[in-house]
């Protein structure tokens, strides 16, 4: 089994979902029709005990995800899953297009000036727009939202955790 820091969660379990043992899960993931071929999959309990079960089937329910597991069949076994994170390893990401990042890979990375000028570390990525922007903490503790944008952040190395970012004029002001 993977090392508990290189699992993905894709869903988190809110609570059971109707009498015979489903659970419904917030979805963490834009890619949710990968449930349709697993057969197993992993969980991180509240507990942080990684366990792995069977998948008997899965469903979309709006903008959440229904799943019915093997051996839970009722409302209080499915409750003890309440806040367990349903987790993947990284070899089973969805492969992105050229240029496109998961926002995990995007945490942490430093920001740079093309000069090599540290602006600060992505604590977050938000989506509100045309472009994703990055939430940058500087190293005085301010906050800049940079657009995760070509012309922007020349240069993106999740690998190194640094990105490099040409600023327009008062974009770090």
């Amino acid at each position: 089994m993977a090392d508990d820091e290189d699992l993905i969660t894709v869903a988190v379990i809110a609570r059971p979902q109707g009498l015979r043992g489903e659970v419904i899960a917030d979805l963490q993931t834009d890619f949710p029709d990968r449930f349709d071929d697993l057969e197993d999959i992993r969980l991180r309990l509240s507990s942080g005990l990684i366990v792995e079960r069977q998948l008997e089937y899965a469903r979309l329910h709006k903008s959440r995800i229904v799943l019915k597991l093997t051996g839970i069949d009722s409302v209080e076994e499915a409750e003890k899953l309440r806040g367990a994170a349903v987790v993947i390893t990284r070899s089973q990401l969805v492969p992105l297009p050229p240029d496109s990042f998961y926002d995990f890979d995007l945490i942490d990375c430093q920001a740079l000036l093309r000069t090599g000028t540290l602006i600060g570390r992505v604590a977050g990525v938000e989506h509100y727009g045309a472009a994703p922007l990055l939430v940058v903490i500087s190293t005085d503790n301010r906050e800049f939202l940079i657009p995760l944008a070509a012309s922007i952040c020349v240069e993106v190395d999740t690998r190194q955790k640094r990105i490099i970012i040409d600023p327009p004029a008062g974009l770090l002001d």
